[in-house]
């Protein structure tokens, strides 16, 4: 029986797991990602990584423990998810230019042995500098929105915009680092 199941089909979050001292394999999860009314960004984006774990836990027998993570970009009240269209994507950029916001991604790691959960919620500062309206044709025009919370990629083309970051640049990509190691570690789930 493999051990540990990353929950996701992002590549992002798999090349980031893949640098920790772990062994895993893939297998995505299909959960309801809506938020409830009146729910905090913070609890929403932690429930979604919790249910995605949960998800593969119920789904597949075959692994000890699964590792889910969401992210959401967040500014003020609003909670932005993946752009549904140009429309959509158009206006979450005109709501980012030259603002600073809060990119949040939480992680949770559930062991099918005594249903242990460890979980965390890691947020980060970005700032974009100010964007054109030819700064956003072109970055939708690229494609590379579609799947990103936000509608950006920090890792790819979008890094452009980006003015200054304080926190976690690999939450921001889709896993932090430093914060999921630490989880493994008190899973018990390292090769060290």
């Amino acid at each position: 029986m493999s051990k540990l199941c990353l929950a996701s089909a992002s590549p992002r979050r798999r090349e980031l797991l893949s640098m920790l001292p772990v062994s895993f394999d893939v297998q995505p999860v299909n959960i309801e990602e809506k938020r409830k009314p009146n729910e905090a960004a913070a609890d929403y984006v932690q429930r979604l990584a919790l249910e995605k774990a949960d998800a593969g836990l119920q789904r597949f027998s075959e692994f000890n423990a699964f590792l889910g993570s969401d992210t959401i970009v967040t500014l003020g009240d609003e909670v932005f998810e993946k752009p549904e269209n140009f429309d959509h994507f158009y206006s979450m950029m005109q709501s980012l230019s030259g603002v600073q916001h809060e990119v949040m991604t939480a992680v949770a790691v559930v062991k099918r042995a005594k249903r242990e959960t460890f979980s965390c919620t890691v947020p980060t500062q970005v700032e974009f500098r100010k964007l054109s309206e030819a700064d956003i044709q072109w970055y939708w025009n690229t494609k590379e929105p579609l799947d990103k919370a936000g509608g950006y990629g920090i890792q790819g083309l979008g890094g452009r915009f980006i003015k200054r970051i304080s926190g976690s640049y690999s939450a921001v990509v889709g896993l932090p680092l430093c914060e999921t190691e630490s989880l493994l570690a008190k899973a018990e789930l390292l090769e060290l």
